[in-house]
């Protein structure tokens, strides 16, 4: 081998077809790493929680509790104590029926509670699209490694081939030899 064939220039032809100039991001950082013999796949969940702010966190212990069976129970049962005593149990309700003050404090949660589970939503979109990246990389060096071995492979049955070869014509040689020395 030569030393050219060492050079990403190399490698990006020959894994890619392609010059190394048009490669993307993605397959320049793989490149990189392969010709380094150094691990591409990346923890995305430990990558993705450090660069979260104390409000994203937040958000999203929010938004995990509101789409919980906990939440719900809690919720149906804190409706049924609020409709509960102010129909039946207190004989001068705060929010009498039609429980107009409820339904204001419930339009203030839905207010609250939506944009947050959007922006949970949203990270939650920003992470997937990392780990599909990350996949990406991964499935392209194992892709990359196989048809490493796959060449190996090939390279050392044509060397066992050639040897095969070479004895053969060897014995073909001795054959002839045997038979010239006989015939003579």
């Amino acid at each position: 081998m030569s030393s050219n064939e060492h050079t990403p220039e190399h490698a990006a032809h020959r894994w890619f077809a392609k010059s190394l100039d048009d490669l993307g991001h993605a397959e320049r950082h793989l490149l990189d790493r392969l010709m380094q013999r150094k691990l591409v796949a990346e923890n995305i969940n430990e990558v993705f929680r450090e660069d979260m702010s104390f409000g994203e966190r937040l958000a999203d212990k929010v938004s995990r509790f509101g789409g919980s069976w906990t939440f719900i129970i809690v919720f149906a049962l804190i409706l049924l104590a609020w409709t509960g005593a102010n129909s039946w149990v207190l004989h001068k309700p705060f929010d009498p029926y039609p429980y107009i003050f409820l339904n204001l404090m419930l339009s203030m949660l839905a207010a609250v509670q939506a944009p947050v589970i959007m922006m949970s939503q949203n990270r939650q979109a920003a992470k997937d699209r990392m780990d599909a990246t990350n996949d990406y990389k991964v499935n392209l060096k194992a892709e990359i490694e196989i048809m490493g071995l796959h060449e190996k492979l090939d390279q050392m049955r044509n060397d066992q081939l050639q040897l095969m070869l070479m004895k053969q014509q060897e014995q073909i040689d001795l054959l002839l030899k045997l038979v010239r020395e006989r015939g003579d």
